[in-house]
């Protein structure tokens, strides 16, 4: 059970509402994560802006989702993983892609080296060396790209905090994190 209350379009009002109606719109339901972040206005307007942002990158979907996957399975969060492993899927990436993204691997050697780098990100607390960017310009990645990247990690963390820490139930089909 959620820690804290699951809000809805009809439980809530004003600004909440309304995006809690794009959100809904957009995925052709509202995901639980949205729910319990509606509590409040501020970082529900900040979580689904930060998505819309991100969604109009350079960065791909499909890199987007891998990403997302990988940084899920290492904080343990079965509803990221669940849902980006969905999105994922829906962006293109086929079933193996996204087991191997979520052991932040890839056949792909751009793919692995994004793979490599947000995990780094994640597992050091961002405290990365120079040589861990450099790989990203290596495998083909621009500033804006490596940036961008960042940016993805840091929603990511946002996201798999807020799932753990209010326990918000899987609404997607589950996928099984794997032993550490």
């Amino acid at each position: 059970m959620s820690r804290v209350p699951l809000l809805t379009a009809d439980t809530t009002t004003g600004e909440r509402q309304q995006l809690l109606g794009q959100i809904n719109q957009a995925f052709g339901v509202t995901p639980n994560m949205f729910k319990a972040v509606a509590n409040s206005g501020a970082a529900l307007k900040s979580m689904w802006g930060s998505f819309g942002a991100l969604g109009g990158g350079v960065i791909p979907a499909k890199l987007g989702e891998q990403i997302a996957v990988a940084i899920a399975d290492r904080n343990d969060c079965e509803y990221c993983l669940a849902a980006h492993t969905a999105l994922g899927r829906k962006a293109g990436a086929t079933a193996e892609e996204m087991s191997a993204a979520q052991g932040g691997q890839s056949a792909d050697p751009k793919t692995a080296a994004a793979l490599k780098f947000a995990v780094a990100v994640v597992n050091n607390r961002a405290r990365i060396a120079d040589s861990d960017v450099d790989a990203l310009r290596a495998a083909g990645f621009s500033d804006e790209e490596v940036v961008e990247i960042l940016a993805h990690i840091a929603l990511n963390l946002f996201t798999n905090y807020v799932n753990v820490a209010f326990k918000v139930p899987v609404d997607f089909p589950g996928v099984k994190l794997r032993a550490k």
